[in-house]
């Protein structure tokens, strides 16, 4: 058989399947295996994913806020043109599934019941480079993702870049990764009162 017939042949078997859940499950099996023979497979939208809603956390680190009109004009825009970007998840073993972006596309599913009915309780998602799972550059992640768009808690951008530090990671590390300049780390470090946290550290010259 040629790949197009295979491919026609796989696509009426499930069709057949009539159970929602276990068809989503199947198409999301079917995507993975083709993922992994992508050549494309080193981009995480390579693999776009329905995962069930409640398996999917929240991270306690994300400075991007929505406010009310805002969140409410997101869950219209999904409501009417549907998921057009996926949230953005990391995945280790034995622990849940964590967003790294896309908090507030989730949380409009779970605030929707047409969202919520129109994805059998799923919410669309890929997963990150296992090269960026670790704490710090899932926090990077975070903000680079959140800084090309709304708006930042400055608490809680103090509040990662004290864990990035206590993480160790050099200020050069934070420019580097944040996007952030040396100034901008720190004016961020004197309205925080981090300076004497890093007193001796790169910068710390400039506000001595």
């Amino acid at each position: 058989m040629t790949i197009s017939e295979l491919t026609q042949a796989l696509a009426a078997k499930i069709e057949a399947i009539s159970d929602v859940d276990k068809k989503i499950d199947v198409l999301n099996e079917v995507r993975a295996a083709l993922h992994a023979v992508s050549p494309l497979k080193h981009h995480p939208a390579d693999l776009v994913e329905w995962i069930k809603s409640e398996d999917v956390e929240g991270n306690a680190y994300n400075p991007n806020k929505v406010a009310p009109p805002e969140q409410k004009l997101l869950i219209r825009s999904i409501e009417e043109d549907g998921y057009t970007m996926p949230i953005v998840t990391f995945v280790q073993d034995g622990a849940p599934r964590k967003i790294v972006d896309g908090f507030h596309r989730r949380k409009s599913e779970r605030t929707s019941s047409k969202i919520n009915t129109s994805t059998f309780g799923r919410v669309p998602a890929s997963t990150i480079r296992k090269s960026q799972e670790d704490a710090s550059n899932r926090m990077a992640s975070t903000i680079r993702h959140n800084r090309a768009r709304g708006t930042h808690d400055i608490d809680l951008m103090t509040n990662i870049v004290g864990e990035l530090k206590q993480f160790g990671m050099s200020d050069q590390w934070i420019i580097k990764n944040i996007g952030m300049d040396a100034d901008e780390l720190l004016r961020l470090k004197q309205l925080s009162g981090l300076a004497e946290m890093f007193k001796d550290n790169e910068f710390s010259q400039a506000w001595e």
